[in-house]
């Protein structure tokens, strides 16, 4: 099952285990239960803290308890985890076989504390790059807190029950047979959930700090970027982020990261938060800007509010709020997201398998996606508003060697349809003919580019038509002591690597405009 690289490194890893585990199967006469007894026996292989017995005393199968020996303490697999989940299964031998957990004092106890019997279910895909945080925040909650449980169910192996719940979107998440989230969360977010005077004692923690030199919006690379040359420079440094990592996590392969030839968005994410870690930077995450006061007097200080209703106060603010996926705005598009409608063909791509469904966009992503989708469903419908696809010529040349996909151009998409359910057509008028169609369908993949995240910052300072922060050369936004950098501005090209340079550009801009000001209102700036 696993090949000879694959068992060194596992078996490296292994050697952390501090307390036996038992791999406990439940399994039928599929292949996947075949497959995943032979996964299991390699890793009992490979270290003496590890056995592996099978009880078949679970109903699904194949499935599979890792649990610590002689406790209750265990997480549960239904379905191979491999592909973007071994990660997963790897973590999950080490935390219950009590290898410390990676997580603060402070949210260790909370979830401790966590008063209540908690069974979660996550279906998740193989291909999807944002289902193993989720899986991973869950399992090492079930670890920490016993009357916490988990099982990850790979909703490829488990058709009937994705089926029966109408699940077209994952990660979908159920916490004790209800619906409880979807999409991508972490342990912080799961415990906000969960434990609801959380946001009203972080705001009351956050409120208390004491003024920034710099305080950056957003954790993105951009954001990144601007916190670690802001705090290399010894002045006092913040992040306020909604999420660390912003649209990087919804990103799969990237190839054009100059010196790395290949990683993956969630890989980066981590990196980068890694990075500022090595640096005396306040980092806070979870916290959505709602509101920027600009300073009265220049020298003074800005005031961000939050909408956990928490306040902070800075010299200077560097925005880097990124962009999120644009929508199509047509009716039903609200009312079938995650029935139907869906943003990222990586994720979902493999429960829409055998069906037919559309891809929204004729631009490099749209046409990747359409690419990926038809190696998986049963027709693709490309439906592009120009005359023209835009996407490279050599991804047209591959979509067009597809036998299952149709390209329709000129086409305006103009109605979502379902059965309340879930998607059953798109609607779209031919804008040669001004003819209305209908295509039957049980999936539609929006890849129509992105939107800035810069609504709550009209009136504050100037943006563009399209909702962009206008800067300058040096990053400067029309406000003094206000900076902005990344997808959210008005710079060219949004690619990764030019939002990290823009970040240290705008910081070092920062740095610059603090060091100038009058001499009673200039920063402490260490030697």
């Amino acid at each position: 099952m696993l090949d000879a690289t694959l068992k060194a490194q596992l078996k490296a890893y292994l050697e952390k285990i501090q307390q036996p585990v038992e791999l406990v199967a439940s399994l039928d006469e599929s292949a996947k239960a075949r497959e995943m007894q032979a996964l299991l026996e390699d890793i009992a292989a490979l270290s003496d803290s590890v056995t592996y017995v099978r009880q078949d005393d679970d109903k699904r199968r194949p499935s599979f308890m890792i649990r610590r020996k002689g406790t209750d303490i265990g997480v549960r697999f239904a379905g191979v985890p491999m592909g973007h989940e071994f990660t997963s299964l790897v973590l999950a031998l080490l935390q219950v076989g009590g290898h410390p957990a990676k997580l603060s004092q402070d949210v260790i106890e909370q979830i401790r504390a966590l008063d209540g019997d908690f069974v979660f279910e996550t279906y998740f895909s193989l291909t999807c790059q944002n289902c193993p945080e989720v899986v991973q925040a869950l399992n090492l909650m079930s670890v920490i807190n016993p009357r916490i449980r988990h099982v990850a169910i790979e909703g490829g192996a488990f058709q009937a029950e994705v089926t029966e719940r109408n699940i077209l979107s994952v990660p979908a998440i159920f916490m004790n047979g209800e619906a409880f989230g979807q999409g991508r969360m972490s342990v912080e977010q799961i415990l906000a959930k969960l434990d609801t005077g959380s946001t009203a004692r972080a705001a009351e923690k956050i409120s208390a700090k004491d003024p920034f030199d710099v305080l950056v919006v957003g954790g993105g690379p951009a954001g990144a970027g601007a916190a670690i040359y802001a705090a290399r420079k010894g002045i006092r440094t913040g992040i306020a982020a909604e999420r660390f990592g912003g649209q990087v996590l919804d990103t799969m392969a990237i190839e054009n990261f100059i010196s790395v030839q290949h990683t993956e968005g969630p890989k980066l994410a981590a990196q980068l938060e890694a990075h500022v870690g090595d640096y005396d930077v306040d980092v806070m995450n979870l916290q959505r800007a709602e509101a920027l006061i600009p300073a009265r007097q220049e020298g003074g200080l800005h005031e961000l509010r939050l909408a956990g209703g928490a306040t902070l106060k800075a010299r200077t603010i560097i925005l880097s709020t990124g962009a999120r996926w644009r929508q199509m705005n047509v009716p039903g598009e609200d009312d079938y997201r995650n029935k139907g409608v869906t943003y990222c063909p990586h994720c979902d791509g493999p429960l829409f398998k055998g069906k037919r469904v559309a891809v929204i966009g004729g631009g490099n992503s749209g046409v990747e996606a359409a690419i990926d989708l038809a190696g998986v469903v049963a027709h693709v419908t490309l439906i592009e508003f120009a005359a023209d696809l835009r996407a490279d010529a050599v991804l047209q040349r591959k979509l067009a060697s597809l036998p299952n996909v149709k390209v329709i151009t000129s086409a305006l998409t103009t109605e979502v349809k379902g059965d309340g359910e879930r998607v059953t057509a798109l609607s779209y008028k031919d804008r040669n003919h001004d003819t209305v169609h209908e295509i039957e369908l049980e999936g539609i993949f929006v890849q129509i580019g992105l939107v800035p995240n810069t609504e709550w910052l009209k009136d504050t300072v100037a943006l563009t038509n399209r909702g962009e922060i206008e800067v300058d050369y040096r990053g400067e936004t029309s406000r003094p002591g206000i900076f902005a950098a990344g997808d959210c501005t008005t710079t060219p090209y949004k690619q990764i690597i030019i939002a990290m340079g823009e970040g240290a550009k705008a910081s070092l801009s920062a740095f610059d405009y603090l060091i100038r000001l009058p001499t009673e209102e200039t920063v402490a700036v260490a030697a």
